[in-house]
């Protein structure tokens, strides 16, 4: 995230008073009163990561969301004025860090939010409750399973973010096998890729390994038929985190041992910048990503092979896993009303048809539809069949996406199965005694 903070703009409300004093005759005086009227800029002011772009910006992220402030800007007759997020300005503060500050202060309207983001501020009741918006209506309900705090829908996306696993489908042809949907058809696949000199059959990265675990985790869990008891009983202390996450993270670590994934090499590399030479330069078949990288060339999206993307592996299939980001709004927004509009106009299915169209994504509308490339097409598919494991919730007392990530690395620099563990049972009875 780069680039300079915008100057921010002010409401300003011009009244001026002229006074004309004039002498008739010799005679007394006299005063005439000229009032100009009132004039009122409508400004709602939005914090997020990004500044609005210049025509023709090649980022299509930006162009996408412009777009639709653009029909909220027109349609309501104000502007939203965007104030960034930038790191040389904020030094050692994070995005969260900084957001978490500004929202508890309301120092402004609307907020891009990350999932432990909404969920500490939603606890904490300082965003405003969205479940009255017109656009709620149309939401899939993976949406507001993962954003409703204590009844109340805290944050809204414009784009639903799956993770899969990226796959070199013509590596698994040479070698005659299918694409693996469960964990012990994916063990029996990098057997076969290691056997025939293969030495790293997954690439892995720092931060991504966590979707691996919560797919076999949490399959039950949110494909069961019983999530809200699952999730009340975690949040109670009826059942351990560790209970689901240990058979996750044993896979894992037999991975690691008999060297499918390297572990060292993963606790070094950045997303995409790590593992993905190698696997673009098909030197590894498999690597895990979200849903956009697929469709950036400075990613996935111009592989030399037949790139495939699939669901993680669970014993029920493969599942996609998703981390719901989203925009929330600060509970004392000073433009509270305002705020409001401007969400309903830019998720509403006019414009998530744009927003889609343009970034070629997963919308959060059940109503909104868009042809995805060949690649993503069994990742969609998962997600129109509400086969997913959800990467964060706000239900769950303790977060879970940054937690996750933080544990599976602990594992990955050398920590045993039981001590990682150990961890999430300390973060739950942290969790319990709050």
């Amino acid at each position: 995230m780069k680039g300079n903070i915008r100057k921010l703009s002010a409401v300003c409300l011009a009244a001026s008073m002229i006074f004309v004093l004039a002498a008739c005759g010799g005679k007394g005086t006299g005063s005439k009163l000229m009032i100009q009227e009132e004039v009122e800029e409508k400004v709602v002011n939005l914090f997020g990561p990004m500044e609005k772009s210049n025509p023709g910006a090649e980022n299509l992220s930006r162009t996408a969301f412009d777009i639709t402030i653009g029909m909220a800007e027109e349609q309501l007759g104000l502007t939203v004025e965007y104030r960034t997020y930038t790191a040389e300005n904020y030094q050692e503060k994070t995005y969260d860090d900084v957001a978490l500050d500004r929202v508890r202060n309301s120092m402004d309207d609307f907020y891009l939010l990350n999932p432990d983001t909404i969920q500490v501020l939603g606890l904490e009741g300082k965003l405003a409750d969205l479940s009255g918006l017109n656009c709620v209506d149309n939401l899939r309900e993976v949406v507001k399973t993962a954003n409703v705090i204590n009844g109340k829908l805290m944050a809204i996306p414009q784009e639903i973010v799956a993770y899969g696993l990226f796959v070199n489908k013509d590596m698994f042809d040479e070698y005659h096998l299918e694409l693996p949907g469960t964990p012990e058809e994916l063990m029996e696949c990098c057997r076969v890729f290691k056997e025939n000199g293969i030495e790293t059959p997954i690439g892995a990265n720092r931060w991504w390994l966590e979707v691996f675990v919560f797919a076999q985790a949490y399959a039950d869990l949110y494909n069961g038929g019983n999530t809200e008891a699952e999730i009340e009983a975690l949040n109670n202390g009826e059942s351990k985190y560790s209970d689901y996450m240990r058979p996750a993270f044993e896979y894992l670590k037999e991975m690691i041992d008999k060297g499918y994934i390297d572990a060292k090499t993963a606790y070094t590399y950045e997303a995409i910048e790590g593992e993905g030479p190698d696997f673009l330069a098909q030197k590894t078949p498999i690597v895990m990503a979200y849903w956009g990288a697929a469709n950036s060339e400075t990613a996935y999206g111009a592989a030399d092979f037949n790139l495939q993307v699939i669901g993680l592996p669970s014993h029920l299939g493969p599942m996609a896993v998703v981390p719901i980001t989203g925009y929330g709004i600060c509970a004392e927004a000073e433009h509270l009303e305002d705020a409001m509009n401007v969400m309903d106009v830019i998720l509403s299915d006019e414009a998530l048809q744009k927003y889609a169209e343009t970034n070629k994504v997963i919308s959060p509308s059940k109503n909104v539809e868009v042809e995805c490339i060949p690649a993503l097409k069994p990742l969609n598919d998962l997600i129109k069949e509400n086969k997913y494991v959800l990467g964060a919730n706000a239900n769950m007392k303790v977060e879970q996406w940054g937690n996750t990530c933080l544990i599976v690395r602990e594992l990955l620099n050398g920590a045993s199965v039981d001590e990682c563990m150990a961890e999430f049972d300390r973060l739950q009875e942290e969790s319990l005694g709050k």
